[in-house]
């Protein structure tokens, strides 16, 4: 993200760049419409009127960030010029140090346990293998301890195994095993580099979305404590990768949409008093150019889809919801057929940046199994078009074109068709309260052994459990309400693209509630959930205009939930890092049945 200047000032409940104040209902509005408006629903008149003709344009397609406030910066005796460098400063400086924090959390001890946990016995070995071999391989039964014992000084087999996931969250673990070697350390470094810069990018994501460095931060510092994000960067699964290639492209998107809204409002005239004014052919005709932001992101969402399958759910959408930012901003530009105008300038660039190229980003992805040998030592079904597929269907493709599709046809059959009961499973709609984490790892040591302590009385339990921060999700509940609340009646484009990376994570795995899936399946949208519940407690908190007691109650009831947030976090720390507690201190943190 680009930087610009910062405040720490609480804004979300402020309108939107491209939206209107509320208008006075009419004598021809319907009773239907005058309900709506009583709970903050503003008509289709607000979309383009009042304030277009009477303000700025400029700082609706692109607002400025509020100025630091004089009476804080002078408490300090500084000038107002370095009060404006520190601002500056700040907005690079805030979201680094809670990044940092962040980091040390998440590189503590990573080692540990020095074990192969959950799904760590798949991704660790195939990433090890692809990045020797260009594909996955079987793997011994004793292969997990002869690594641990040997710490990864094995022969890796050639054998090519049939795997249901896309290579390129293996590449990204197998970089990590590459620096430090094939052990618990080497597989889990780059998750936990990932999920790190992941708080970086949801603090400059929300800066620039709130116009407030202070709720960025506070985004970035409520997805450190989350401990279903914690406990996925500490471990080697493929879902911290898809989160950050995720969680990028939609920051990517975002700062496309003001260097585009601010090329448009470059363009448009000024009046007599130097204020921008509509022009609706400006705004019908523009081509806004390159934007290699758009471009960017499209890339990152090929990685994503790469990492696993449903990164494809956030290419359609996040393509949708980019060409309709194009529309806000043609209409607050002037355009009296926005959709139109769009159709014709943009639509087909945005499809070509996005789609096109996360689909070629894919393929490239599979490129050591491509390059594979087609003769039965190559990767799995590489050989296919050339034994059981010879002679069929489409043979004018080239061979490796036929057997990856035969692939991921199988792939599909799996995945679709997976229903073997597990311990561990969950159904999504639990999801959002906790109801079914997943443990990682659990052992029971004796007195003296492995951190328990020497006095215990009886066994302790060491568990790595992936389990949200409890009160955290509780209140994203809320803030999920509140978003869709500021989404529909409010116009808020802020909410209904928080609202929209939340729902590409989430509302597909209701199709498949009869399939075997997983609770931390949700960790691609915990910063998104963040970014939510910041945007709520700044409504709480109040806007910077409130009245001086407004705004104390509102900060003071903000920062007990942040407290008790951070509480949770804390209280809960032990299992989330397979730390050795007495059994009774285990099961006090069991609030849930079904946590066990």
């Amino acid at each position: 993200m680009t930087s610009t200047s910062s405040s720490a000032k609480a804004n979300p409940s402020s309108p939107p760049p491209d939206q209107a104040p509320l208008a006075a209902p009419s004598a021809q509005d319907s009773a239907w419409l005058r309900g709506l408006r009583r709970f903050g629903y503003r008509g289709p008149e607000a979309e383009g009127g009042a304030e277009v003709r009477d303000g700025d344009v400029r700082e609706r397609l692109v607002p400025s960030y509020p100025a630091p406030s004089s009476r804080l910066w002078a408490s300090f005796g500084l000038s107002r010029f370095t009060a404006g460098q520190l601002s500056r400063l700040v907005g690079w400086g805030g979201p680094l140090l809670v990044t940092l924090v962040a980091g040390l959390l998440r590189f503590w001890n990573l080692g540990s346990p020095k074990a192969v946990i959950f799904d760590e016995t798949y991704y660790a070995k195939d990433a090890w293998a692809l990045i020797h071999r260009g594909f996955e391989v079987n793997w011994p039964k004793n292969a997990n301890d002869l690594i641990l014992k040997n710490n990864g000084d094995i022969p890796i087999p050639s054998d090519a195994s049939y795997v249901v996931h896309p290579p390129v969250g293996k590449y990204v673990i197998g970089i990590g095993e590459w620096m430090f070697g094939f052990n618990p350390f080497g597989w889990r470094f780059m998750t936990a580099l990932l999920g790190t810069l992941c708080v970086l990018m949801v603090c400059r994501i929300g800066r620039r979305l709130f116009r407030s460095t202070f709720l960025g931060c506070l985004a970035g510092a409520l997805l450190t404590v989350d401990g279903l994000a914690f406990v996925m960067s500490r471990t080697a699964l493929l879902d911290s990768v898809l989160v950050f290639f995720v969680v990028a492209a939609f920051g990517c998107l975002i700062v496309d949409r003001d260097r585009a809204r601010g090329r448009l409002a470059a363009a448009l005239p000024e009046d007599e008093h130097g204020l921008v004014r509509p022009d609706a052919r400006i705004a019908e005709t523009l081509r806004l150019g390159w934007r290699p932001w758009r471009l960017l992101a499209g890339l990152c969402l090929g990685l994503a889809a790469g990492t696993k399958w449903n990164g494809f759910i956030y290419v359609a959408l996040f393509a949708v919801m980019t060409v309709l930012w194009d529309v806000g901003t043609r209409r607050v530009a002037g355009a009296e057929r926005p959709y139109l105008a769009v159709l014709k300038h943009d639509v087909f660039p945005a499809f070509l940046v996005t789609v096109p190229v996360a689909i070629a980003t894919y393929l490239l992805s599979w490129l050591g199994w491509i390059l594979s040998p087609d003769d039965g030592t190559g990767g799995y079904f590489r050989n296919w078009a050339v034994t059981a597929g010879k002679g069929g269907g489409h043979t004018w493709l080239p061979d490796w074109v036929r057997s990856l599709w035969h692939y991921e046809q199988e792939v599909w059959d799996f995945n679709t068709n997976l229903s073997s009961p597990h311990t561990y499973q969950s159904n999504p709609w639990s999801w959002m309260v906790d109801g079914r984490p997943v443990s990682y790892f659990y052992e029971s040591p004796t007195a003296g052994q492995d951190g328990c302590p020497a006095d215990a009385t009886e066994k302790c339990a060491r568990e790595v459990l992936a389990l949200g921060t409890p009160l955290l999700w509780w209140a994203a509940c809320f803030a999920v309400l509140y978003l869709l609340w500021r989404w529909a009646f409010r116009r808020d484009w802020r909410a209904g693209a928080i609202a929209c990376a939340i729902a590409a994570g989430y509302l597909p795995w209701f199709n498949y509630q009869e399939r075997t899936i997983f609770y931390f399946y949700a960790v691609v949208f915990a910063p998104f959930l963040c970014l939510a519940l910041a945007m709520m407690l700044g409504a709480i908190i109040g806007r910077p205009g409130s009245s001086e007691r407004r705004r104390t109650v509102g900060a003071a009831g903000a920062g007990v939930i942040v407290l008790l947030i951070v509480w949770n976090f804390v209280y809960f720390w032990p299992i989330y890092t397979g730390t050795a507690i007495p059994i009774d201190s285990w099961r006090s943190r069991m609030w849930l049945d079904t946590w066990v």
